[in-house]
């Protein structure tokens, strides 16, 4: 690039400071403005798996795929599929040099992200409110009254994105299907019957008639995961559940799932801790905009989508690591934005378009035995790292 931009990300989850990172790693000075109040202030969720076609290959590039696989589990790929009854219908276990999707709790990701930093980069405590644009120059409005002038602004901001609003009206639309949040602490000792049935990696357990849960193994003795069912977007007032009331929301579950045997409904009411009420939602798929001058935005910013398939993650690091390789390698901020969101268009309008089919068939009333139709994890495997040899390919061959 002929000259070097100033550069706002907005966001600091996984994509955002992955972005930071190449760019950095490329001589381009980036800061990066985040809501929270520290790296840790609050929960960051459960586990995800980072894939050796997309998140991995974003790692490599901001030379941190080492420091992730110290702290990746390869034995959370396993895989274990159970009816509602808890009898067992498919297991997979990877080998012990498995790494086409390894497992990583999402709060270590961003702790190793951020503290890889230059000190400073992250200034901590700063929500968007508005994104203004004078005579080509955009102005970031902080809830704690500052501002700040940028040439280009990124929006890592997630589903909700303020930035997004400058691009499209396009708004993100709930799916059908809401979950519970739940959380087991120490599952060896105190949860002993559950760690079984979950074992090292995920667990998929479903009725056919629009119920589930899905767990999956953290690290330190966690298992989290999802109670997820059909139902109208405020079915809590509706059914008079009180979500603060652990008691009020067990009972409600034990109605919703009655049927479901004895062996998989401590997944339903042992959690530690309160349950978190949350939404499944998704952007229009597949999404595009026209270009706006020194705009752009990466991660579920730019294409949310359901979590069927773990696209999202994995997804957010490769569009920030794609849009710094660009803005080094083009001669100016539009031909750079322009290449990126091309590609990034491309890439992900048929993923979120897919996984957000997914999440509505499998929550679907089934025939009997069509609810087990999940992806086979092997081969999800095997086809991560096809697509990462592909994808490397591609690269080299543009290089040339």
């Amino acid at each position: 690039m002929n000259e070097t931009p100033r550069t706002a990300i907005v966001g600091g989850g996984p994509g955002g400071l992955l972005a930071a990172h190449v760019l950095h790693g490329h001589g381009i000075a980036a800061t990066v403005y985040d809501a929270d109040t520290a790296v840790d202030s609050r929960d960051p969720g459960g586990t995800l798996d980072l894939h050796a076609d997309s998140g991995q290959i974003a790692l490599e590039d901001a030379g941190l795929l080492s420091a992730f696989h110290e702290l990746a589990r390869v034995e959370g790929q396993a895989m274990t599929r159970r009816d509602h009854h808890g009898t067992l219908l498919k297991e997979f276990t990877p080998a012990d040099d498995d790494t086409a999707a390894p497992e990583i709790d999402r709060g270590q990701l961003r702790t190793m992200l951020y503290e890889r930093l230059a000190p400073g980069t992250v200034h901590w405590g700063h929500k968007l409110t508005d994104l203004t644009t004078e005579n080509g120059v955009h102005r970031l409005h902080f809830a704690n009254g500052s501002t700040v002038d940028a040439d280009v602004v990124v929006g890592a901001d997630g589903t909700w994105s303020k930035v997004r609003r400058r691009l499209t009206d396009a708004q993100p639309e709930y799916l059908g299907v809401s979950f519970l949040d739940a959380r087991f602490d120490d599952v060896e000792t105190r949860h002993p019957e559950i760690a079984a049935l979950v074992g090292n990696g995920q667990l998929f357990t479903a009725d056919g008639a629009g119920r589930a849960v899905i767990v999956q193994r953290n690290s330190n003795g966690v298992i989290r995961g999802y109670v997820a069912f059909r139902a109208e977007e405020d079915w809590a007032a509706r059914e008079g559940v009180d979500l603060t009331d652990r008691t009020s929301v067990r009972e409600y579950l034990l109605r919703e799932f009655r049927g479901w045997g004895s062996k998989v409904l401590p997944l339903l009411t042992d959690n530690d801790g309160d349950y978190v009420a949350r939404a499944f939602t998704a952007l229009p798929a597949p999404l595009t905009w026209e270009r706006v001058p020194g705009i752009t935005a990466i991660g579920d910013a730019a294409h949310a989508m359901a979590p069927f398939g773990g696209h999202g993650a994995n997804l957010a690091l490769l569009d920030g690591a794609e849009l710094a390789n660009a803005l080094h390698e083009e001669p100016d901020v539009e031909a750079a934005l322009t290449r990126y969101e091309t590609a990034m268009f491309a890439r992900t309008g048929h993923l979120a378009a897919s996984a957000n089919a997914a999440l509505r068939g499998f929550f679907a009333d089934q025939p009997e035995g069509g609810a087990q139709d999940v992806p086979d994890r092997e081969e999800e495997l095997r086809a991560y790292e096809a697509r990462a040899a592909e994808y490397r390919a591609s690269r080299t061959h543009a290089a040339r």
